[in-house]
Order: C-alpha cells, then sequence, then structure tokens
C-alpha cells in the first residue's frame, strides 16, 4: 500500500514510541523510511546579546543543530536499522515543524506520514500548539497519528 513512510521525531519520549510503531508498519508494509527531524533555526542575536559577547556565529549555530538532529535522529535509525529496513535520515532547520514537515514528505516523494501526538490538552495546547494537528490541517499526504 506505502512505500515510502516519513516518520518525524523530535526525539521524546512520545515520538520515539511512535518511531516504533511507525518502524514496525513500515516493515509490515514492505515501505522504505524516512527518519525526520525539524530543530530550531538561526536567531541573530540581540543588543543584550552583544553587548554581552554571547553571539553565536552561524556556522557554531549550523554545527549545534547537526550535532542536536543527529542526537535525535541516531536512536531511531539504530531501531530502522535493527529492523533492517530501508531507511535515510534528514533534518532541516525551521522554527515551524509542521511546514517541515509536510515540505519534507513532498521532496522526498513520501506517501505517507506517521507521526506521534503529544495529547496535549487545554492551556498546553494552546501555548504550544500542535504540529501534528497543523500537518493534519495542511498536508495532503496520508497522516497516520500514533497516540
Amino acid at each position: 500500500m506505502y512505500k515510502h513512510i516519513l516518520i518525524p521525531t523530535d526525539g521524546s519520549e512520545v515520538a520515539e514510541k511512535a518511531v516504533s510503531a511507525g518502524l514496525d508498519f513500515a516493515r509490515e508494509a514492505g515501505a522504505k523510511v524516512t527518519l525526520f527531524t525539524a530543530v530550531p533555526e538561526y536567531q541573530p542575536p540581540s543588543e543584550v546579546e552583544v553587548l554581552a559577547r554571547r553571539v553565536v556565529s552561524i556556522a557554531e549555530h549550523d554545527r549545534h543543530s547537526e550535532k542536536l538532529a543527529n542526537g535525535i535522529l541516531a536512536p531511531a535509525a539504530e531501531k530502522a536499522r535493527a529492523a533492517k529496513l530501508r531507511f535515510a535520515t534528514a533534518h532541516v532547520q525551521n522554527n515551524q515543524p509542521w511546514q517541515a514537515i509536510i515540505a519534507a514528505a513532498e521532496r522526498y516523494s513520501c506517501d505517507a506520514i506517521f507521526m506521534a501526538s503529544h495529547g496535549r490538552k487545554g492551556l498546553a495546547a494552546v501555548w504550544h500548539g500542535s504540529q501534528t494537528q497543523e500537518v493534519l490541517t495542511h498536508s495532503t499526504v496520508p497522516t497516520l497519528v500514533y497516540r
């Protein structure tokens, strides 16, 4: 049914459970997988940071982002390797993870997205938003949500 599944993760416990379930789903479907994460974009330093000499260069931010993304994706990649799945990993810098997820699904020609729902409610949902809800609202790629 599905040939290429995007599995986004932020490295949280809930997301890691969804990664495991998504890998099982991909194995049963005979699909390849792209494991994906979005890390924060570079933010120009504020005046206070400049005056305090706490400025992070773009190159430094890129190195930190690469390390952060690899740390998030490594456990998922190990699970995919152990499951003997065809997989790749990818990451981008984007402050709107839902947009990055949709763009990645399109860029890699994925025919499904398999992701976690953090299940935030009340004020936490309003404050943090729901990346899953945004993907469901804006994506044309079928999206399976693991709870």
